[in-house]
C-alpha cells in the first residue's frame, strides 16, 4: 500500500501519543485506533496501516529468542531473563530453543540485537576471518 507523506506523519504522531516514555499503552493505542475507525479523516486506512506496522516493530522489540544447543537449567535461564530485564525492562516475552546446530554456547535476539556466544557463529567469524 502506498502511503502518503501526511498519513506517514498522522499516524507517527497517533503512534508517539500512546507511548509513555519507552512504552506503548494498549488502552491509549485501542482509543487511537477506534478514533481513526470513527472519523475517517482522508487517507484514514493508510493511517491505520502505518500505525499497525509500527505497533508490530514495537511489539518485535520486545520479543526475546534464546537458542542454546542443549536445554537450559534453571539457573542460567533465571541469570539470562534477569539480566535481559535489566537492559530491555520487564515486558520483555522469553522464547528458549533447543538448536543443536549451534554445536556449544548460546545465541541470544532482543528485537534486532544479537549477541552470539555459539561455537558454530565463532567457528563462522574464524572462517572469514581467512
Amino acid at each position: 500500500m502506498k502511503v502518503s507523506r501526511e498519513a506517514a506523519t498522522t499516524a507517527r504522531r497517533a503512534f508517539r501519543m500512546c507511548l509513555e516514555g519507552e512504552r506503548l499503552n494498549d488502552d491509549k493505542l485501542r482509543k487511537v485506533f477506534k478514533k481513526i475507525g470513527e472519523l475517517k479523516p482522508r487517507n484514514y486506512q493508510a493511517i491505520l496501516h502505518t500505525l499497525l506496522r509500527l505497533t508490530r516493530l514495537e511489539a518485535a522489540r520486545r520479543q526475546v529468542l534464546v537458542e542454546s544447543s542443549t536445554p537450559l537449567d534453571s539457573n542460567t535461564t533465571v541469570r539470562v531473563t534477569t539480566g535481559l530485564q535489566e537492559k530491555y525492562g520487564h515486558d520483555l516475552t522469553f522464547e528458549f530453543k533447543v538448536t543443536p546446530e549451534l554445536l556449544g554456547g548460546m545465541r541470544i535476539r532482543v528485537g534486532n540485537d544479537v549477541w552470539d556466544g555459539s561455537v558454530k557463529g565463532r567457528l563462522e567469524r574464524l572462517s572469514n576471518a581467512f
